[in-house]
């Protein structure tokens, strides 16, 4: 032992402790205070039981309100003029117009239009969301162990919102994936309380 270090106590030492383990047996055993014992455990495990029920259902409520948060900012990005194909297409086109002044052939800015917009066409990831918030919404109500499960939702809620903040070309579409990213990050720290 170093100087001024207390040493850590040994399984032997603290075993060795007179009535640790075994040792001479209290011969005025006190039925009485062995039930009261007994009866203050269960009470203690009783409440125990109580509080955490009463902690799953507070918990059940701020993931449901962050369920719904997720699904209102869903909403707002699918209604957003930023996710409609014809918006994609003008907004394209004058780009392209923009960019060769006149020189391309109309059915060439077609094609190249059609390719940049499947790969700013979000609605895919919008559809995955709303099906992810279906699946979270069934897992809170199935009320079984859910926190692996929850914790898988989350990393896909947050793929889904870092792909739509990717392939947005519109600041109040990256917005609102930012928000649904907060709102996902939110959740994902509460679902870390869930069994």
């Amino acid at each position: 032992v170093e100087r001024g270090v207390i040493a850590r106590p040994s399984f032997e030492g603290l075993v060795a402790l007179a009535g640790t383990l075994g040792g001479p047996q209290d011969q005025t055993a006190d039925p009485a205070l062995d039930t009261a014992l007994l009866a203050g455990l269960a009470d203690a495990l009783d409440a125990l039981q109580a509080a955490r029920h009463d902690e799953g259902r507070t918990l059940e409520t701020v993931l449901s309100g962050h369920i719904d948060t997720i699904e209102q900012l869903t909403r707002e990005a699918a209604a957003s003029a930023a996710v409609r194909i014809d918006t994609i297409r003008d907004r394209l086109a004058a780009k392209f117009a923009e960019l060769i002044e006149g020189d391309l052939p109309e059915d060439r800015l077609a094609q190249e239009a059609a390719a940049l917009a499947v790969k700013m066409d979000v609605r895919e990831e919008l559809d995955r969301l709303e099906a992810h918030i279906a699946s979270a919404r069934e897992l809170l109500a199935a009320g079984s162990p859910t926190g692996r499960k929850l914790d898988f939702l989350s990393q896909e809620f947050n793929r889904e919102a870092n792909t739509l903040c990717s392939k947005s070309s519109d600041s109040s579409l990256t917005q609102i994936g930012l928000a649904i990213k907060n709102a996902v990050d939110q959740f994902r720290e509460q679902v870390q309380n869930v069994e």
